[in-house]
């Protein structure tokens, strides 16, 4: 069980929660409180523009998230571009979000789906600018692994579109990229699609190293419950892997041994 209870490393960073939550889309600010702390979560992913960032405001985020409990990292959700997505990451940086960023870079307005060469073009400049950074792409095993190479502190592909709670559409790109960035010290985080506590599961299961999500808390209709199974999906799922399942079979095999039978 030693791999269950090690750090999740992202870059300089280390956190004893597998699981990454939004922060927007709840109902209200006290049930969004009540869901981060049940999600035991450690880091909360923040869209720099479409939040208060005025320290003085109410309604800033400062105020609406312990960043003695949490460490904040922004992205840049809303970026159609490479440079908006720079710009924004260093609007973060600039006023005290700190060295993490989770790279968005829109392509397809319906689907959400990114634009994984000006993702790649982005990490590079932030990269060289000192940022840690985190890029949310397709299910693509050639990108991640450029990715990678690059110098990103983790590779995000997304399960499914952004908010659809699909759930892990194509399990065999996910563990393939698991199996590339083996060894590389990158974490694979499944970003984007997560419905219910047994798709996190099995985003563990299939060896990443850790999950984020949103809607599938905020829209739940108890988030607070919602964020408890969370947070126990991504344990169990990680158990679960390091336990080694049993090979699947086409038919059955008893349960108890045949030998010594009475005849």
């Amino acid at each position: 069980m030693d791999n269950v209870l090690d750090k999740l490393v992202i870059g300089r960073h280390e956190f004893g929660s597998r699981l990454l939550v939004g922060t927007g889309k709840y109902p209200s600010a006290v049930v969004a409180r009540a869901a981060l702390a049940a999600s035991g979560s450690e880091i909360v992913t923040v869209a720099v523009r479409r939040v208060n960032l005025d320290r003085n405001a109410e309604d800033s985020i400062w105020h609406q998230v312990d960043l003695s409990k949490f460490t904040l990292l922004p992205n840049t959700a809303g970026c159609s571009t490479r440079d908006e997505a720079v710009r924004t990451a260093m609007l973060a940086r600039e006023v005290g979000m700190g060295d993490l960023v989770k790279i968005e870079v829109i392509a397809d307005p319906k689907t959400l789906y990114p634009d994984n060469q000006a993702t790649i073009e982005a990490a590079k400049i932030l990269i060289e600018e000192g940022f840690t950074v985190l890029p949310y792409v397709t299910d693509d095993l050639v990108v991640c692994k450029k990715l990678g190479d690059l110098g990103c502190a983790a590779v995000m592909p997304l399960g499914a579109p952004i908010g659809s709670g699909l759930g892990i559409r194509n399990p065999v790109q996910i563990r393939l990229i698991v199996e590339a960035m083996a060894g590389s010290g990158v974490p694979v985080i499944v970003d984007a699609g997560v419905g219910t506590a047994s798709d996190a599961a099995r985003a563990m299961e299939l060896g990443c190293d850790a999950v984020l999500m949103n809607t599938a808390i905020a829209g739940a209709k108890d988030p607070v419950a919602m964020a408890h199974a969370m947070r126990h999906a991504v344990i169990a799922g990680r158990l679960a892997l390091s336990a080694g399942r049993i090979p699947m079979k086409l038919y059955a095999t008893a349960s108890s041994p045949l030998e010594g039978l009475i005849g």
